[in-house]
């Protein structure tokens, strides 16, 4: 257990602050088993797919309390879940009792079987929107339709206003307020409602000691804070969290006025500030949950820098990451059991991502690296050496990135990408580890409350 905790909430003055600098964001927003498991029976799948499962034999799912009391729906679309969804059933899934995969197409993969959440809406919307095409054909042929689509990898590239050129980004906004019934319909008893997509990863045992000291029974919604316009809601790729309250309250909310927010919904692009608004309209406000839980991976999420009105991530527990590949999630799940092995119940903190994960993979010149450094030097630099040299004169400055004729440094200190040829990276070790030193080792732990 650790020594101490407390907790911080953003003042009112932060918030109003704050808040041109999230409409900015918004701009460049990306969209971006046991046998007491529970299962949503909504009917039977159309295309068992045979993709083996590879759970590992001897793994024992470790007690954490309080993993009855909540129920993760996973959110993905056909276009994506037969290379996202799979690396789930032995990772993040493995270990939790309840749980549901909602999608626009009922199939079953690598063991796990998915649902139709858009079943329930309006057949004449269905039927005639040109954002259900996809939908339409899935329904008619199967996942043979996909073929027709022609969907190119440069139509996942997000834009200011999502993936605009994806069918199956276009049907995602439609999923969100339909979700909420769905799963009320599934669970209607949990205490929490946690809810991810196919490229989130969450670290339970974090999540469920934060939980642990709120009250179901109150309208929760914890999740990290985007703005579009006024609306102030949770990011879906980051995961957000509603109580029981919140979900009932939302779900009762939104019945009687389907058709309106239909409307809504189709004059919007992004389905979870369509959710935060009518969570918003419900008396459902969001409370900002960032560091704890937030939008990127542990190598490109700044560890050592304040944001937000100076707030620090070192000794926050890490909750949810995003944007990670199936890849990155086998690479989590080991790196987490690793630390449970070693630390028993220790939460794991940004601190010791940061430490045990990060920091280590740290060379002072990795080939083929790109870790993300931002500022580029106006002048031409010719060799990386010159580069090291521009960084090492700016006493703020923890990283650079050097390839041919162009120069980059950064304040921050990050993994960045695996891989991008004829890029080299360089970090300032020594910089680092004053930093480190500085931000101390976390006697007290910093928790997101009310």
């Amino acid at each position: 257990m650790q020594s101490s905790q407390s907790g911080q909430r953003p003042s009112q003055r932060w918030i109003y602050l704050v808040s041109l600098v999230l409409s900015v964001l918004a701009g460049c927003y990306l969209f971006w088993r046991t046998q007491s498991f529970t299962y949503y029976q909504g009917g039977k799948p159309n295309t068992p797919l045979n993709i083996p499962s590879t759970l590992p034999k001897t793994f024992t799912c470790p007690s954490i309390p309080g993993l009855d009391d909540i129920h993760v729906i996973l959110k993905t679309g056909a276009t994506e879940a037969l290379g996202k969804l799979p690396v789930h059933a032995n990772t993040t899934l493995q270990c939790i009792p309840h749980y549901t995969i909602f999608s626009d197409y009922e199939e079953d993969i690598s063991g796990l079987h998915v649902h139709d959440v858009l079943r329930g809406v309006d057949d004449k919307i269905k039927n005639t929107h040109p954002d259900f095409k996809l939908y339409t054909a899935l329904r008619d042929s199967g996942r043979p339709a996909l073929s027709t689509f022609n969907i190119t990898a440069n139509d996942d590239k997000s834009t200011p206003s999502g993936k605009p050129n994806n069918p199956g980004w276009l049907l995602d906004k439609w999923k969100f307020l339909p979700m909420m019934h769905e799963t009320l319909k599934t669970r209607p008893s949990a205490k929490w409602y946690i809810f991810m997509e196919a490229d989130t990863y969450i670290i339970w045992a974090n999540l469920l000691s934060w939980l642990a000291t709120l009250n179901p029974n109150e309208p929760y919604y914890l999740g990290n804070q985007m703005q579009i316009g006024d609306v102030l809601f949770a990011h879906g790729g980051s995961g957000f969290v509603l109580s029981h309250a919140a979900l009932t309250r939302v779900a009762e909310y939104h019945a009687p006025r389907v058709k309106e927010w239909d409307a809504f919904t189709d004059h919007h692009w992004a389905g979870d500030c369509v959710l935060g608004k009518a969570l918003k309209d419900a008396g459902v406000g969001l409370l900002w949950s960032w560091p704890m839980m937030q939008g990127s991976t542990p190598w490109a999420f700044d560890h050592l820098s304040p944001k937000y009105g100076g707030v620090k991530p070192w000794c926050y527990p890490v909750v949810a990451y995003h944007h990670v590949t199936p890849d990155d999630i086998r690479g989590l799940w080991d790196f987490e059991q690793g630390w449970r092995d070693e630390n028993g119940d220790k939460l794991l903190l940004h601190s010791d991502v940061f430490r045990n994960l990060i920091q280590p993979r740290f060379r002072k010149l990795e080939q083929d690296r790109d870790n993300g450094a931002t500022d580029l030097v106006e002048e031409k630099v010719h060799s990386v050496a010159d580069c090291a040299a521009r960084c090492a004169d700016d006493a703020e400055c923890l990283q650079y990135s050097y390839e041919p004729g162009k120069c980059r440094t950064s304040k921050m200190a990050r993994g960045g990408s695996r891989s991008k040829p004829g890029i080299i990276s360089g970090w300032m070790a020594e910089r680092i580890n004053q930093t480190m030193t500085q931000l101390g080792s976390c006697e007290r732990i910093d928790w997101i409350h009310p």
